[in-house]
């Protein structure tokens, strides 16, 4: 049976033959086409692009990135891409959600008991640049968001959040 055959009978096998094909395409756009969730795609990743963190650790690990500065919060469906930079506000929970209010662009009411699973994500992009970031995932394995380690102007990794972001993903191995 050939490649072709294989992955139009197994649509995980169809995701590894797309990643394998453009291992640094669009997990999401990869997902869709095979016809799978956005978390199967990423699990197919190589162990040291994707670091799992239980979601119990979804408090504590969104207070670390609280104390980041300026970071790149991003939600992607297949409607759009919404990208906003700003300091992520120290939240809290109540009324069933956890509660993000401050001086930042970002703000809201995040449904936190609805994050199944969070992995740190480092991984090079279609550009052939690294790419650093923390996404959260709900039950359907689809990205609730993410939160990226930002770029400076000449599109460099801020060397900062580069360095938290690899205490972060010690810390969890």
């Amino acid at each position: 049976m050939t490649t072709a055959e294989v992955a139009s009978r197994d649509p995980i096998e169809h995701a590894r033959a797309l990643l394998a094909a453009k291992p640094d395409g669009l997990i999401e756009a990869i997902a869709r086409e095979a016809g799978v969730s956005t978390r199967t795609v990423l699990e197919l990743l190589p162990a040291g692009q994707r670091l799992f963190v239980a979601p119990e650790r979804f408090e504590a690990l969104w207070q670390e990135l609280a104390s980041w500065g300026t970071v790149l919060f991003l939600m992607h469906t297949p409607d759009i891409v919404l990208e906003v930079e700003g300091a992520l506000p120290v939240g809290s929970f109540g009324h069933g959600y956890y509660n993000i209010h401050g001086d930042s662009p970002i703000g809201g009411h995040i449904k936190a008991e609805n994050c199944r699973a969070i992995y740190l994500v480092d991984r090079a992009t279609a550009q052939g640049r690294r790419a650093c970031s923390v996404q959260f995932f709900n039950a359907s394995g689809e990205v609730m968001f993410k939160i990226f380690v930002r770029r400076d102007a000449s599109r460099a990794l801020l060397p900062d959040q580069l360095n938290r972001f690899e205490a972060l993903k010690a810390s969890f191995v």
